[in-house]
């Protein structure tokens, strides 16, 4: 049942059966065709593929291995242990870009951490046929959950016996059962166009599941039976085959079902080995063939005049009729029970791949064209007429794909290998002039090279530093090329300065630091000429710069130009630790991929001043001191998000009101010099409105028709609350801003429940009821924005939960005046904000507190 990949060394047999389980369980449990297990590895962050189920391992090589800060479903549904759910490619693309980009095809799919806690054994994972609704997958995803909490109960004890459960290997390639029994495929048909009779043998019947009494014989009752969508062909091809102008034969014909079905067609002159009461002359005969499994499909299989060979979903050629072999140059047994990229390796370009790929994933077939090496030994009679092409179309079936190889004789000469296209690896090959779903031989497909600039145009779209562009470069492009040292450098003023290394020794790169543009060194004449440079060997390095220090290594180097628009941007290298050459293919991929670095650079720099501009403005907006009452204590806190531009709109203010004291927090929607600086027009407003002693809801529908007369295309919550320090009676109104905490002196603290109005900027007519409540001495307001609160996959109200759970068990700030409590108090409730790299969104935090006075 199971077989490992290519030099996968033995694993512990405990460990092992339970991933194989719970693997091919999961699979037949939300309807999938494929799934596998990624665990955690002995590297950390790092996610490796397990179990791969019903998918050749190989073919999907790239996702082997996962960090789990990568954007895809398996990271997420680790990182943050929550179930994903992708029901069709349409969803895929719009939650994961980098993940749909690779794998572009449709189909659906489910992602359940298995375990819990703060570090999960791993995810286990099925891919499905697409569906519109996610509904369909829920009963699927409940089965998968209970599998994954058996499984994580199950590793656990593992690991409690001393077994260590992580995966450091390469995955295990597992074989599931078939989904259905085999059956009688073939059925044989004779028509006789001058009297319309049709007769059909037994086996036809059964394939066809009509029995002789309810067979008509007409040859359009057969039509409809054999193909209900596809009569008209099935009928012209009887009329042209007894014209003695038969069709392009096979007939790929589709069930009403929705499987496929192969009808080859001879007239009587050509059916030599036919004999018996199929003998006759001026009749049309047939054969009908279901090329699923059975030994009676493939012994009809045999006649075909086409190539027909079968892959299983683990990518073991399982069939292949003796046309076949020889158009793919292997006897039949070297190809019987092998990988087809073992025995055909011409088999494993990365454009025939991404076809093959497509044809396991989605319903669909595929068409495209392979070229057969020249040193390949071709028999004169298979010699195409131009060039050695063959057409391939591809049927998906439940447990096995069905190939037809043929000649392409048509086939016009390939793009060359160095185009470099970025396109889709997946050209449409029918012309409107062909038969639906016929492939048009006419035109090879596309020539994909190994890494298709389209996954890091996607993944530049999601940085917006430098050193996260850089970071993206380290990830996606070093490993797609085998190299293992990057450097990037930028141009300022005519130097050069350093943005980015790794790899390279410490302080190796130190003396290029802001190397001029007038030296002589290949990071900078790459620039200055616009020309990348390519080096195999260090030795031709030394060779063409003598001068230029070297580190200890040998390997290759490539030094690329980063250019945008026409406007230098800087250099980028890439370091091997080997000797190696670059192809043609290769060069203009690695020259495309530095255009896209240098224009993600370039917007980068443009971020980052407008950052810098939007940091200082929201500094000068924010207060650099709180107001200050002798019976109230008051502390805030901001902290910048840590994703994108990390300046947003939210802010807190504390305005003395009258007599008393205005306590408010907002947050204006979105992030950058914008967003700040509508927060600076709505700060100002409501401090207008809050020192003239407004009372809350009239402070609340001001700034609302002020932020609509602005009309800055944002909205805004906020939380207005004007407290009485002596009595300790507040009154506060709320705009779509989540409820502010409420700790009593003993320790008791409430999530308030304050009516409010819709979100500022959004409805003129908008009311803002006020509602009164009380702080006894020593109780603690707080007030708060969501990025406090918010956490990815996460319920607000658990973020809401656990913050009041927080401060409740915090001391009780002092009810005296001349101490730091409440200081304190804020600093703990945003520690863990404040040490989380991957922050989202930005947080405002205010807290009061009434004291007892001087």
């Amino acid at each position: 049942m199971t077989g490992s990949a290519a030099d996968a060394p033995p694993t512990p047999g405990r460990l092992t059966e339970l991933l194989i389980d719970a693997s091919t369980q999961a699979i037949s449990a939300a309807g999938g065709h494929a799934g596998g297990i990624y665990l955690r590895s002995g590297t950390p962050g790092l996610l490796r593929l397990a179990v791969l189920a019903g998918l050749p391992g190989p073919l999907f090589r790239p996702w082997w291995r996962l960090h789990v800060d990568r954007p895809f479903p398996v990271s997420d549904a680790y990182r943050l242990g929550v179930q994903v759910v992708l029901p069709n490619a349409t969803e895929t693309m719009r939650r994961y870009p980098q993940f749909a980009a690779g794998l572009p095809f449709p189909f659906g799919s489910l992602y359940v951490p298995v375990g819990s806690g703060p570090e999960p054994f791993g995810v286990l994972t099925v891919l499905r046929p697409a569906t519109a609704d996610a509904a369909d997958l829920m009963s699927g995803r409940d089965r998968m959950t209970r599998l994954a909490q058996e499984l994580g109960s199950a590793l656990r004890a593992l690991e409690g016996g001393g077994e260590a459960v992580v995966w450091d290997d390469d995955p295990l390639c597992v074989r599931p059962s078939a989904t259905r029994p085999p059956v009688e495929r073939l059925g044989r048909f004779a028509w006789d166009p001058a009297t319309a009779e049709l007769t059909v043998d037994e086996g036809l019947h059964t394939l066809l599941g009509v029995g002789p009494a309810g067979f008509p014989g007409s040859a359009e009752q057969f039509a409809r039976a054999v193909a209900p969508s596809d009569t008209h062909l099935v009928l012209a091809a009887l009329r042209a085959t007894a014209a003695g102008r038969p069709p392009t034969l096979p007939l790929y014909l589709r069930t009403a079902g929705g499987a496929l079905r192969l009808m080859d067609l001879w007239s009587a002159e050509d059916a030599a080995d036919l004999s018996g009461a199929w003998a006759g002359t001026g009749i049309v005969k047939g054969v009908v063939l279901d090329p699923g499994p059975g030994a009676t499909a493939d012994a009809a299989a045999d006649l075909l005049p086409d190539g027909v060979f079968c892959l299983d979903r683990a990518g073991l050629v399982v069939y292949a009729n003796p046309r076949a072999a020889r158009l793919l140059r292997r006897p039949r047994t070297a190809l019987l029970g092998r990988a087809l990229f073992e025995t055909v390796p011409w088999f494993g370009r990365s454009d025939v791949e991404d076809h093959l790929r497509a044809a396991l994933l989605a319903p669909d077939a595929v068409h495209f064209h392979v070229r057969r090496p020249p040193d390949l030994d071709p028999e004169p009679a298979d010699r195409p007429s131009e060039g050695d092409w063959l057409s391939v179309s591809v049927y998906p079936g439940e447990d096995r794909l069905t190939c037809m190889v043929r000649p392409a004789s048509r086939v016009a000469d390939a793009a060359p290998a160095d185009a470099g296209s970025a396109g889709s690896t997946r050209d449409a090959l029918a012309s409107d002039a062909l038969a639906p779903g016929s492939p048009d031989t006419s035109v090879p497909a596309a020539l994909a090279p190994e890494y298709r600039p389209i996954v890091l145009a996607i993944a530049l779209t999601e940085a917006v530093t430098a050193q996260q562009v850089s970071a993206v470069v380290m990830r996606e492009v070093l490993p797609a090329f085998g190299g293992r040292r990057l450097a990037i450098y930028l141009l300022q003023e005519r130097h050069l300065y350093l943005a980015w290394e790794s790899g390279f020794p410490q302080g190796f790169l130190g003396p290029f630091d802001g190397v001029g543009l007038d030296a002589r060194m290949p990071g900078v004449e790459t620039l200055t000429t616009g020309r990348p440079l390519f080096f195999d060997s260090m030795e031709q390095l030394t060779a063409a710069y003598p001068d230029l220090p070297l580190d200890a290594t040998e390997g290759a180097r490539a030094f690329l130009p980063l250019i945008a628009s026409g406007r230098p941007v800087g250099s980028c290298i890439l370091g091997f630790d080997r000797p190696r050459s670059f192809s043609t293919e290769e060069r203009t991929v690695l020259t495309a991929l530095a255009g896209l670095i240098a224009h993600a650079m370039e917007k980068a720099r443009r971020y980052e001043t407008e950052a810098a501009l939007a940091r200082g403005l929201q500094q000068a907006l924010l207060p650099q001191r709180l107001s200050a009452h002798p019976q109230v204590e008051t502390a805030g806190r901001y902290l910048p998000g840590t994703q994108g531009m990390d300046v947003g709109g939210d802010w807190y203010d504390v305005i003395e009101a009258g007599d008393g004291l205005a306590l408010v927090i907002g947050d204006v929607q979105g992030h950058g010099v914008q967003a700040a600086a509508t927060m600076g027009q709505l700060r100002s407003a409501v401090r207008a409105f809050a020192l003239g002693d407004r009372p809350p809801d009239e402070v609340m529908s001001g700034t609302n028709h002020l932020l609509i007369d602005l009309d800055p295309g944002l909205f805004a919550s906020c939380c207005y609350v004007r407290l009485d320090p002596a009595t300790g009676v507040a009154r506060a109104a709320r705009a779509g801003h989540p409820q502010p905490l409420l700790r009593r002196p003993d320790g008791r603290t409430h999530v308030l429940d304050l009516p409010g109005g819709v979100v500022l900027g959004v409805d003129p007519r908008a009311r803002y009821p006020v509602t009164e409540l009380r702080m006894d001495l020593g109780a603690v307001l707080a007030l708060y924005t969501d990025g406090l609160v918010e956490r990815p996959g996460g319920d607000i109200d658990d973020g809401i939960g656990a913050l009041r759970v927080a401060l409740a068990k915090a001391g009780a700030p002092a009810a005296r005046p001349g101490t730091r409590a409440l200081a304190t108090l804020a600093d703990r409730l945003t520690a863990t904000a404040r040490h989380t790299v991957d922050r989202p969104d930005d947080i405002a935090l205010l807290l009061a507190a009434r004291r007892t006075a001087r």
